[in-house]
């Protein structure tokens, strides 16, 4: 274990894993629960989800969204793939000293209309003001709490042949963002894909029962979110490279940068297991959200009992795919 934290570690790659592991489910344990993004609390008579999340991005705002929209999207999307509903959102800000108001208004206010495409309300917040220098403009924590019908969670009772599925191209939120802090002087006309995706997955979880799992890619991309399930629950995933949707930009600029677009942020898609049964009843129902639009089978498990995920090259080979190890680009989120 390191002795201090660096970047690498909020990038949600391997250190992140070894930290997570190491220090916080060490000493609070809940080992299982942080297998997933957010946790169901069992209260007599009914049950809650709830999920805390900070962001910390740079810059503040960006093609496609701003701190404040992502501070809800995020916080809604680790409600919702676990299979709740979201209902109520806290935030508390830290804000440095000089700090622009105007920009403050503009970052409620996304908050604001984003929490009400969602339909959450946000109840209870709180404001912390640090001396000029000691925060990089604002920074915002959020607590998400959702009901929970166990009904309609995620199965988690894996089988061969089940397909994975992913809503949408990869990577557009971490190239919007790289673009946007304008260090490469380059300009790439793409937005962010941001945004909350209750609405579509409810539709999922309320007419299907084949729903093994849901995820979404954010630190770390689509590869690190695959190779925590394939690790936490011992499944062969493979998936198919040339199924994996990338937009022409991205892969443009991951060639001129050396990046991988496996292993980009991704704040508005979602990758799910489901039965080889219902995959084209759901892919259909995924389909008819503008969030959904693009969602294509991408692999499947091939496998019970081994713990990794491989990547089906288009002439037939196959190679062994890890978490994001090191950093890759920190302030995403």
């Amino acid at each position: 274990m390191e002795k201090v934290i660096s970047l690498a570690h909020g990038d949600g790659g391997e250190l992140s894993h070894r930290l997570i592991k190491e220090v916080f489910v060490k000493s609070f344990g809940n080992k299982t629960e942080s297998m997933h993004d957010a946790s169901t609390l069992e209260i007599p008579g009914s049950n809650i989800s709830v999920t805390t999340d900070s962001f910390v991005i740079k810059p503040l705002f960006f093609p496609g969204g701003s701190i404040g929209k992502l501070a809800v999207a995020g916080t809604v999307n680790d409600l919702a793939v676990s299979g709740a509903v979201p209902l109520f959102l806290t935030c508390g800000f830290v804000i440095e000293e000089g700090f622009p108001i105007a920009d403050l208004k503009k970052i409620t206010v996304d908050m604001a209309e984003e929490a009400c495409k969602a339909g959450v309300k946000i109840i209870a917040g709180d404001t912390k003001v640090v001396e000029r220098g000691s925060a990089d403009g604002v920074y915002i924590n959020t607590t998400g709490i959702g009901a929970m019908d166990r009904k309609r969670g995620n199965s988690l009772h894996f089988k061969e042949g089940d397909a994975v599925i992913i809503t949408g191209t990869i990577g557009d939120h971490g190239i919007a963002v790289l673009t946007s802090r304008g260090e490469l002087g380059i300009n790439v006309p793409i937005e962010s894909d941001c945004a909350s995706l209750n609405h579509m997955l409810a539709k999922v979880y309320e007419n299907s029962i084949g729903v093994r799992i849901v995820r979404d890619p954010t630190r770390g991309g689509l590869a690190t979110t695959l190779v925590e399930i394939a690790e936490d629950f011992s499944l062969e995933i493979v998936i198919k490279e040339e199924s994996i949707p990338v937009k022409d930009q991205v892969h443009g600029m991951c060639d001129l940068v050396g990046f991988d677009p496996l292993y980009l942020a991704n704040e508005g898609k979602a990758i799910l297991i489901v039965s080889d049964e219902e995959k084209l009843s759901i892919l259909n129902m995924l389909k008819e959200f503008p969030e959904g639009a693009e969602s294509v089978v991408i692999g499947e498990v091939t496998g019970i009992e081994r713990g990794r995920l491989l990547l089906e090259t288009p002439i037939g080979s196959k190679r062994l795919l890890n978490r994001l190890s090191g950093m890759m680009l920190p302030r995403i989120c």
